[in-house]
């Protein structure tokens, strides 16, 4: 049975009301729209900032921590010793301070990135960080039922209240066969989306991902997968289609790429043992 975390009570900051006028063949309709919100949003270790995002105002540190993991500057909850979320008038700053070993680490690799909505590499300063080897996840045994991952992307759907009011949100979820559907975080950005489900297990203890699945309202780009297998998790399902170097980086990670997930099926691309089908 799922069990999908409520959305903290931050989300509400997430949309806003706009007028616009609406075009048909029977005339013209003046009205409103909710939209989705987009704010600069400042990921700062140890008084220093690290990146700057356009982010969706919600799930802050769920994504600060999410983001701190997949790109290397902690390995685990325990190397954050405080964390605060500021506001300031032209944006928030998310300060994470870090345990003296971990700091030394981030100071020696800083990099300051200045990213669009839900950029995944921008900033990297080599080809090889860009295209670093992914971590191999466990899972070998893990077998899922086809009609039972595919339930889990239409519940994943009904999951989005964001997505639902505003009609341009990504969300990430994350599913197993025993517990369903436990966690979802949405995000005008997909890489932003998907960094807070990853901080939204870390800090609610949910350590061990090797039973289940990641879940993508996305397309699989290179950087999905990456993040994937930091999360440890062995099956990866998107409604759109993957990359070339997506596919090459799953099958190298031991991740099973399901993708083109629709209501009566879906494509698998690597390690295909996993599904049932």
């Amino acid at each position: 049975m799922s069990s999908v975390e409520p959305p903290e009570p931050e989300s509400a900051l997430a949309v806003a009301d706009a007028a616009r006028t609406r075009w048909t063949l029977s005339g013209i309709e003046a009205g409103g729209r909710r939209v989705p919100d987009e704010i600069a949003v400042a990921i700062v270790h140890d008084a220093s900032t690290t990146v700057v995002m356009m982010a969706t105002p919600a799930d802050l540190e769920d994504f600060a921590v999410g983001f701190s993991l997949t790109e290397g500057a902690i390995e685990s909850l325990a190397d954050i010793r405080d964390m605060d979320v500021v506001v300031q008038g032209q944006g928030i700053e998310v300060r994470l301070w870090l345990t003296p070993t971990r700091a030394g680490h981030v100071t020696s690799r800083r990099r300051r990135l200045a990213g669009p909505t839900g950029c995944g590499l921008c900033g990297v300063e080599s080809l090889a960080e860009a295209v670093r080897p992914p971590r191999t996840v466990g899972g070998r045994d893990v077998r899922v039922e086809a009609p039972s991952l595919l339930a889990a992307m239409e519940n994943l759907s009904a999951a989005q209240p964001l997505g639902r009011e505003t009609r341009a949100m990504h969300a990430a979820g994350f599913w197993t066969p025993a517990d369903g559907l436990t966690a979802v975080r949405e995000d005008v950005g997909r890489h932003n989306a998907l960094d807070k489900l990853i901080g939204a297990r870390v800090r609610a203890g949910a350590i061990d991902a090797g039973r289940g699945a990641v879940l993508l309202t996305s397309r699989v780009s290179v950087e999905m997968v990456q993040k994937t297998a930091v999360l440890g998790a062995p099956i990866l399902c998107a409604v759109s289609a993957p990359t070339a170097l997506a596919i090459r980086t799953a099958e190298e990670a031991g991740i099973t790429l399901v993708a083109v997930a629709r209501s009566d099926g879906f494509e698998i691309f690597t390690r295909p043992e996993r599904i049932l089908t």
